[in-house]
């Protein structure tokens, strides 16, 4: 599947980034909501998150290279990790903000006119998520799924605000503006968090999911009981939409290796179809050759040094 086509929905984001933007400070200048002033700096944050975005998938989407032999998919989360930073930022200085304003209150000015401004900027904001956290997860990309996150987030936020404007308009108690400031500065922060440890996890090679690695070892145990082979490290990782396995398998000593090759051929083709967009390593060894079973240890430089025509007998 080819991620060039992705970038269409990052300019999808910095469009509306910048129409909530305009419209939000709109409202904002309308009404002096504090509220509304950090609705539109976390507006202001998805514009940036949008521009990285764009950049980061267009890096992604580049073929691997002498340079880059396992492909441009990490590039991924950088954008994602970036965006979840400014969001902790956007939530600090939304909290700041609302605390001067709880302390120093002041009135608002044309409710009505300044809500229905916000409104269509939070409705705008709502219709670009979902069509981004649709193809995010259907490209599995991390940095589609992270810019819809954040435009819920901001939708959330949008809709907290509008309500605490409204209320601060219908019943004159100006804190409610601040508080509801800070509800939102909470709510993102929590959204902020979550992104980044999903992008850290992303560029520690954390493991693919559960499910991904049971659907596997599903095929493996196949294998193994229909054709007398047997495996062992088994080794998954993933970087962006593309997914990384890799694993010995241990066939009976006296197969040819054509017999070998052509068993690992028809295994990595089921897991590739399984995982689209996987990349599929495997390690041929004999059942026979005690060697084959010292190396199952998950980083193989932990394993016992062998020495003899056993050792090491080539990966395919």
């Amino acid at each position: 599947m080819k991620r060039v086509p992705l970038t269409r929905y990052a300019w999808l984001s910095v469009g509306a980034a910048v129409a909530t933007i305009l419209l939000k400070t709109a409202a904002y200048l309308i009404t002096g909501s504090v509220g509304l002033l950090s609705d539109t700096v976390e507006s202001g944050v998805n514009l940036i998150g949008g521009v990285m975005a764009l950049a980061m998938l267009a890096v992604a989407s580049r073929p691997a290279d002498e340079d880059h032999a396992y492909g441009h998919h990490k590039a991924e989360y950088f954008s994602s990790g970036l965006e979840g930073g400014l969001i902790l930022l956007a939530a600090f200085g939304i909290g700041v903000a609302a605390v001067h304003r709880l302390i120093w209150p002041q009135p608002l000015e044309a409710v009505g006119m300044g809500l229905t401004v916000a409104g269509l900027a939070a409705l705008i904001n709502l219709a670009v998520a979902v069509v981004l956290l649709r193809v995010g997860r259907r490209h599995h990309s991390i940095t589609l799924e992270a810019n819809a996150h954040h435009l819920l987030t901001d939708v959330w936020t949008s809709a907290g605000v509008i309500a605490g404007v409204g209320l601060v308009g219908w019943t004159g108690w100006r804190w409610l503006d601040p508080v509801v400031a800070l509800a939102v500065a909470g709510n993102i922060l929590v959204t902020g968090i979550g992104i980044v440890r999903r992008s850290v996890s992303g560029l520690m090679d954390t493991a693919l999911g559960s499910q991904d690695v049971a659907a596997v070892r599903s095929i493996l145990e196949r294998y193994k009981a229909a054709e007398g082979v047997d495996y062992h490290a088994l080794r998954t990782r993933q970087a962006g939409a593309r997914k990384f396995v890799s694993v010995h398998v241990l066939v009976p000593g006296h197969w040819t290796v054509n017999q070998g090759h052509a068993l690992l051929e028809r295994l990595e083709a089921e897991i590739r179809q399984m995982l689209p967009e996987s990349t599929v390593f495997t390690h041929l060894e004999s059942l026979d050759d005690p060697s084959s079973w010292e190396d199952q240890e998950l980083d193989r430089s932990q394993a016992r040094p062998t020495s003899g025509p056993g050792s090491g007998s080539g990966g395919l």
